[in-house]
């Protein structure tokens, strides 16, 4: 008998802010190529995750959250959520379990007729919520739209996350694999290095300050230490908005910045495989989420 065809594509997952669609892409992943907050517009790039499995190689885009905008950081996060799924073979509503559906919900199933992909809905944080909830849930949202599958999951526990990636898998075309089964992400390991900064200088900030913080990696160079282990130095810069935030940034005696460097980088050190030395640096661009300037030389 003829072995089934390769099948290959994209897909990417949709969503309003902190509706789990990092986490989901982790879990489908294997490792982590996104990071994961409870703050709300916490991913600010499509980053495409590698989902490999025996015959079938699925390019999955984590998408930020479809907001209200207001900056133009705002907007341009919404125009490249709509670029995204315009482009992708099957597209993941994420709908999170422990809240009701809401305006936001329904604007993204109204954006989303006329798309050309294939949808699916998918109810996360299952773990947060008991049966009935759930259950009332995935009700409300198969009554959202004519969704192909609609399917409860949650990345924490890894309940269902297989079934979610044979669902999005099984929309995919015939086709050769497009990534070498061993890599994770295309993400530049610049970018992956400071969103792992940004990621541990938004634990424990509040109010403004969260869509305040971005971070730019200025330097980085290889070394041997005098024992002969490789050693990476990595200059960084902290960017908010207003003077008055770096206060709350550093912390008092800088206690809070040394926080971030630390928990920043145990992580960096698990991706490069060696030693790393982290040296960070508050910088203020006034209001840069408003500044086309800034938001270039930031990426956006």
């Amino acid at each position: 008998m003829a072995e089934p065809e390769f099948r290959a594509g994209f897909g990417c997952l949709v969503g309003r802010p902190n509706a789990g669609k990092s986490t989901l892409t982790n879990a489908l992943v294997g490792e982590k190529v996104a990071i994961t907050s409870e703050k709300p517009q916490t991913t600010r790039r499509a980053i495409r995750g590698i989902v490999n499995r025996p015959g079938a190689q699925l390019v999955l885009v984590d998408t930020p959250g479809l907001h209200r905008p207001r900056t133009l950081l705002g907007e341009r996060l919404n125009d490249l959520v709509a670029e995204t799924w315009s482009d992708v073979d099957v597209i993941g509503l994420c709908v999170p379990a422990n809240e009701p559906i809401g305006p936001g919900d329904r604007f993204i199933v109204r954006a989303l007729q006329g798309v050309r992909g294939t949808k699916l809905a998918i109810v996360t944080k299952t773990d947060l919520a008991d049966r009935q909830t759930v259950a009332q849930q995935l009700l409300a949202v198969s009554a959202l739209a004519d969704f192909a599958e609609v399917v409860p999951v949650s990345a924490v526990s890894g309940e269902q996350v297989e079934l979610v990636a044979e669902l999005m898998i099984g929309q995919l075309p015939p086709s050769p694999m497009l990534y070498p089964d061993d890599v994770a992400t295309d993400e530049p390991t610049r970018v992956r290095i400071a969103e792992f900064v940004r990621e541990a200088a938004l634990e424990g900030v509040r109010d403004e300050l969260p869509h305040s913080i971005a971070v730019l990696v200025e330097e980085m160079t290889e070394e041997t230490t005098r024992g002969g282990e490789p050693l990476t130095r990595i200059y960084a810069d902290l960017y908010i908005e207003r003077p008055s935030q770096k206060a709350i940034v550093i912390g008092r005696g800088g206690e809070r910045l040394r926080r971030v460097g630390a928990a920043a980088r145990t992580q960096i050190e698990q991706l490069l495989g060696t030693k790393v030395f982290l040296d960070l640096h508050i910088r203020v661009a006034k209001e840069w989420q408003r500044d086309p300037k800034q938001l270039r030389k930031l990426g956006f």
